[in-house]
């Protein structure tokens, strides 16, 4: 969940604005410190970049750790712009079409996609049909090849930003 800011109330409580993975992208909410897990500092940034078809990871002093080509919506079903993060990493989905690795976001696909399962989650994942990468064959998510999917998963935290552009 990425922070944006934090109010210590009268009462002693703090309070912190978080972005929420929720319908309309782009919501935040003012939740209690307490209510939290532990916190900590993510450095780096995923970059997708709709128009390059091109995502990119930097570490923390703006250097490329890894850059690849990839798949994204197509025109009736675009994959989000906006500032998001990374809310899980998975192995395997039991599905080759997703490839070896996954990474969910916070990112929500088209309201059309609400009654898929995780109800539209934009998610950056592998693919069993490399030939489509580049271009804007899914319904939302970034496809990248299974090779470099591999390699981003084992680079990035959870946590870690992502701007769509």
């Amino acid at each position: 969940m990425a922070l944006s800011e934090t109010r210590v109330a009268q009462t002693g409580v703090t309070w912190i604005d978080v972005s929420l993975p929720q319908r309309p992208n782009g919501v935040t909410g003012w939740v209690p410190a307490s209510a939290l897990g532990p916190l900590h500092v993510v450095g780096g940034r995923l970059v997708v970049s709709r128009p390059k078809l091109r995502a990119t990871l930097y570490n923390q002093a703006g250097a490329v750790l890894w850059s690849a080509r990839v798949g994204i919506g197509r025109p009736s079903l675009p994959t989000p712009s906006g500032e998001f993060y990374v809310r899980e990493k998975l192995r395997a989905l039991g599905s080759p079409e997703y490839g070896p690795y996954a990474i969910g976001t916070s990112a929500y696909a088209a309201p059309a996609l609400s009654e898929w399962p995780g109800g539209g989650v934009v998610g950056i994942h592998g693919t069993d049909q490399p030939q489509l990468i580049p271009g804007d064959p899914s319904h939302g998510c970034v496809r990248v090849q299974n090779a470099a999917i591999t390699r981003l998963w084992h680079l990035i935290a959870i946590g870690t930003p992502i701007d769509i552009t």
